[in-house]
């Protein structure tokens, strides 16, 4: 499990050295042939952490409502990005994944409600949730990428 956290921990490095190096405008722009910004997708991964690991362990997840409202699964940007948003989301970025390594650490994770993802794979306990994840933040990275590359960001 240590691997994956580290790995996880590396992926919210990179994605917040995309938010600081990434001006406003870039973040919020939605290329031809993209649903969505590489706002939303950083956001959404963090969303998305608190849904797999505390949410499916009928724990309370560790972020406002609000954002789980604005970029869970399902979602689409609204064209908005605050900047007390984009600091609350870089502080989440690095904070959640040490605060899941510790509550993993201390066995906080006792019950997990069974879940097949949208990419049809079965979690059955709060690791698979911990691995999925990472799948999935991999997923987004490379759309962030893509992103970047579309609307000729430097990142």
């Amino acid at each position: 499990m240590e691997n994956l956290f580290a790995v996880t921990q590396q992926n919210r490095k990179n994605l917040y050295q995309i938010l600081e190096a990434t001006p406003r405008e870039q973040l919020l722009q939605i290329p031809h042939g993209y649903r969505n910004n590489i706002w939303w997708n950083v956001a959404h991964v963090v969303v998305t952490q608190q849904l797999l690991v505390y949410g499916l362990s009928k724990m309370p997840i560790r972020i406002p409502g609000e954002l789980v409202t604005k970029f869970r699964k399902g979602t689409a940007p609204d064209g908005t990005c605050a900047e007390e948003e984009i600091k609350m989301i870089k502080d989440l970025l690095l904070s959640t994944t040490d605060e899941i390594r510790k509550d993993y650490e201390n066995a906080v994770f006792q019950d997990f409600t069974e879940y097949i993802t949208s990419a049809k794979v079965k979690l059955h306990s709060v690791e698979d949730a911990i691995a999925f994840n990472l799948f999935h933040e991999g997923l987004h990275m490379g759309t962030v990428v893509s992103l970047q590359k579309a609307i000729g960001a430097q990142g």
